[in-house]
């Protein structure tokens, strides 16, 4: 074994807590896994808990999903578990999966595999293996080569994924080059692990991992989505991030986040656009609620300055600057938040969040009107809390001064909107006549005339806070006269 992922001394003791951990997550599942267990052996089959269950047992937070391996087929499976599982689905039944739950526990129970790519192709084909040996070695990663025989608690981990868990290190069973030429996808995988268990990739991983990146291309733009979204989700995502700018994958669907490296940041002169992103995205996992990942305020933290390339312009006494780049930037999000298949709502939000990023950064002047903070709140919406914090998250300046500036400037803006929403419910602007109001005051039918006629009062009350209803009826039949309405 490497020195990269032989356990030093000190890792041992803490292996042996982990072990220990591990006996004990072990024996709060072991009712249902061991009966499990046992009914396959009467069958004549095996049963073995495997893959990210037993990591994490040892790492002392097993969940309440598992995962089996077994060298029962699917149709063998369903016969074993019929009448003891309290119910079944078989969605990953092309690929040998077949699920159930059982006092609580979501159970994921999958043939032996050895699972191949043709090297073209982006879905794998589904081959049946025939031992326990093979289906570990087929896997992704040491960590998640080890297995646990029931009923008897045997542990089989014949590639060293114990050490590596106790050295924190990513390694692949087989080559990394054959393990990444079966699935591109692990390598995304790898950095995605980097992210969530904050490991470090082994050096024959990481050289695969840029030699082979192009071989991204053969994956669906859904899986590379769904292991982005748990890279950004994860406990550190930067060092995730940075995995994929090293070795070249973020250039492969994510080509805006490479651009930004050599730029310069005009807020921060000594950081350039990268290294300012990474610390925004930092900041704004730092000001998430507890209860688990914001996905879209982490991206639109690690978009927010994605236009930044294109708008950038050197003025005549060498100064840097990107006008209108969150214009710009809010595009190029929703262009590649389109191609790798975010669903419309979300991406609506993050692209909304980047465009609006910059917005504060005039109030600090005094320059702001009540209708200007009626206006920012408006365009917000429900994103206004998200709006806070991406903020907040964007001033990494190290000019001390300038960043205590910056905070008081928010907390005034903030202070000022919980004082005009105590006079005004600025959560729910809209004009302060409907549509059925404007319809009678007009003598109009429902029409584009009622449309243009709502919009205006909306300018209005934007402009100038509530009208009673007189006032709002007076303004209404002003407007229809000047647009030739009404005599």
């Amino acid at each position: 074994m490497s020195e990269a992922s032989a356990p030093h001394a000190a890792d041992r003791r803490e292996l042996t807590a982990a072990q220990r951990n591990a006996v004990a997550e072990l024996l709060r599942v072991s009712p249902v896994a061991d009966e499990l267990g046992r009914r396959f052996v009467r069958a004549g089959h095996e049963l073995h808990l495997v893959g990210g269950s037993v990591r994490d047992a040892l790492l002392g937070r097993l969940g309440d999903d598992l995962d089996f391996c077994t060298d029962a087929h699917p149709d063998e499976t369903l016969r074993v578990i019929k009448g003891w599982a309290e119910s079944i689905w078989e969605t990953g039944r092309e690929f040998g999966t077949i699920g159930a739950q059982r006092d609580g526990l979501r159970l994921e129970i999958t043939t032996f595999r050895a699972e191949s790519y043709d090297q073209v192709t982006r879905n794998p084909v589904v081959v049946y293996g025939t031992s326990l040996t093979e289906d570990l070695r087929r896997r992704d990663f040491t960590i998640n080569a080890m297995a646990v025989s029931l009923p008897e608690h045997r542990f089989t981990d014949p590639h060293g994924g114990l050490d590596d868990l106790s050295a924190k290190v990513i390694r692949t069973p087989a080559d990394p080059r054959e393990s990444f030429g079966d699935d591109p996808l692990r390598m995304l995988r790898a950095a995605r692990f980097a992210a969530q268990l904050r490991f470090a990739v082994h050096p024959d991983v990481h050289t695969a991992m840029s030699r082979m990146a192009a071989d991204l291309d053969r994956i669906t733009a859904e899986r590379i989505r769904d292991e982005f979204t748990k890279l950004l989700c994860g406990a550190d995502p930067i060092t995730g991030l940075r995995l994929l700018v090293d070795t070249g994958l973020a250039e492969r669907f994510l080509p805006e986040l490479t651009g930004l490296k050599l730029e310069i940041d005009e807020h921060a002169q000594h950081k350039d656009v990268y290294e300012h992103t990474l610390t925004v995205v930092e900041n704004a996992v730092s000001f998430e609620e507890e209860g688990g990942c914001d996905f879209i305020l982490r991206m639109a933290a690690l978009m927010h300055d994605v236009g930044k390339p294109a708008t950038k312009a050197v003025g005549s006494d060498g100064r840097v600057s990107f006008h209108h780049h969150e214009v710009v930037g809010a595009r190029l999000t929703k262009a590649r938040m389109k191609a790798l298949r975010y669903p419309k709502d979300i991406t609506a939000k993050v692209t909304a969040l980047v465009a609006l990023h910059l917005r504060f950064y005039g109030y600090g002047r005094g320059e702001w009107t009540d209708s200007a903070v009626r206006r920012y709140v408006a365009d917000a919406g429900d994103l206004l809390p998200r709006l806070h914090k991406l903020t907040r998250s964007d001033c990494t300046t190290r000019n001390r001064r300038k960043a205590a500036q910056l905070g008081a400037d928010y907390d005034a803006l903030e202070d000022r909107i919980a004082r005009i929403a105590a006079e005004e419910d600025l959560a729910r602007v809209r004009p302060d006549l409907d549509g059925n109001a404007i319809m009678e005051l007009l003598g109009v039918p429902p029409g584009p005339v009622v449309g243009r006629a709502w919009k205006h009062l909306k300018e209005q009350r934007l402009e100038h806070g509530p009208l009673d209803r007189d006032a709002a009826e007076a303004e209404l039949l002003r407007w229809a006269r000047a647009e030739g309405l009404i005599s």
